[in-house]
């Protein structure tokens, strides 16, 4: 799980981030893609079908609002909340849960630390969904990449594909995944008509619940428990 990356490109934020500004941003082929706008102690709103380049902010919030358009957005301390019909390069927090509408389309992944992640239907991303300490749910969603979490549930939802697979990692404490006492066990649940076309790949303790119309690839370190409802067993 590449986490070094994000906290890089976090503490560059952070530094960016000391003199706010809201400039002019150009591709390198000099066309031009909108503002950036960083911030420091303060949220950042992306109004409804307007044209952004990068948001970031260090302690805030980041609404994207419906068939905005946008680069990257990223905070360290501060949830996403992002509407339908929005498009954007990537979505990052360190500290903030993660929640994308309908009929989004991200050009990268999704990454938070301590955070969950949603993904509503009819949904693409072109890599995956990665965190440490937060629950992953989509519906109708198709990621080009894989699903990557140490502590938190996944739910592949009714309809959905992910071309990457699925790692659940081995706690370690350089991540906070370490804790004395009884570990919460992560739920997986691979629901209707979904399809994990990758390997399912567990370096720990799991509960594994696959719908009997889902298709998956092969699994390392659980025994599914099949179900045929709309929902799966309770623990």
């Amino acid at each position: 799980m590449n986490r070094s990356l994000l906290f890089v490109a976090l503490f560059a934020l952070s530094a960016a981030a000391a003199l706010p500004s809201i400039a002019a941003a150009h591709d390198p082929a000099g066309a031009t893609r909108g503002q950036d706008i960083d911030k420091v102690n303060s949220s950042i709103t992306a109004e409804a079908g307007q044209v952004y380049g990068d948001l970031s902010t260090v302690n805030g919030s980041i609404k994207i609002e419906a068939n905005a358009h946008l680069k990257d957005a990223e905070t360290v301390n501060g949830s996403i909340r992002a509407q339908d019909g929005i498009q954007a390069r990537s979505l990052s927090t360190v500290n903030g849960s993660i929640h994308v509408g309908e009929r989004a389309r991200i050009e990268g992944g999704i990454e938070t630390v301590n955070g969950g992640v949603f993904v509503d239907r009819g949904s693409t991303l072109a890599r995956g969904i990665e965190t440490v300490n937060g629950a992953i749910g989509i519906v109708a969603t198709e990621l080009g990449g894989g699903i990557e979490t140490v502590n938190g549930d996944i739910t592949v939802g009714a309809g959905s594909r992910v071309k990457g697979g699925i790692k659940i990692e081995k706690p370690n404490s350089n991540w906070g995944g370490f804790r004395m006492g009884k570990q919460k066990i992560p739920r997986i649940v691979i629901g209707p008509n979904a399809v994990i076309e990758g390997p399912l790949v567990f370096e720990r303790e799991v509960k594994l619940y696959l719908h009997a119309s889902a298709r998956i690839g092969s699994v390392r370190g659980a025994t599914a428990v099949r179900y045929d409802g709309a929902t799966p067993p309770k623990d």
